[in-house]
C-alpha cells in the first residue's frame, strides 16, 4: 500500500466520529448526506469517494449499499433520535449506522 493511501486512511480515521442525525438536517436538506450500508467499511467508502472511483461507486449504488439518504430513512432516524458514524468528504457527509 502506498504511503499516500496510508496517510489518507489515517486522516479519514481521525475525522470520523459519531453525530446525532438531528444535527445533520441542514446537510440532508441540501442533498449532501450519503448512506453507507453497515456491510461496508465507512473509511474504505470515504477513501474511494476521495479517489473518485466512479466504477466502484456505481457498483455499490446498483446494489443499494451506497445512496443518498431517503426521506423515509431520515424520518425514521429522526424519530429514533439516532446517532450515526460519519465522515466528511466535501461536499458529502457519509453516514453509517453502527453494526
Amino acid at each position: 500500500m502506498s504511503e499516500n493511501k496510508i496517510r489518507l486512511k489515517d486522516k479519514l480515521n481521525l475525522e470520523t466520529g459519531r453525530i446525532a442525525w438531528k444535527d445533520l438536517q441542514t446537510y440532508f436538506a441540501s442533498g449532501s448526506v450519503i448512506f453507507v450500508d453497515s456491510g461496508l467499511d465507512l473509511l474504505e467508502v470515504a477513501e474511494q469517494l476521495a479517489a473518485d472511483n466512479s466504477a466502484l461507486f456505481s457498483e455499490w449504488m446498483s446494489k443499494g449499499l451506497v445512496m443518498k439518504v431517503t426521506d423515509s430513512q431520515a424520518l425514521e432516524w429522526y424519530g429514533r433520535d439516532v446517532s450515526l458514524w460519519s465522515v466528511v468528504i466535501k461536499p458529502w457527509v457519509l453516514v453509517q449506522e453502527e453494526h
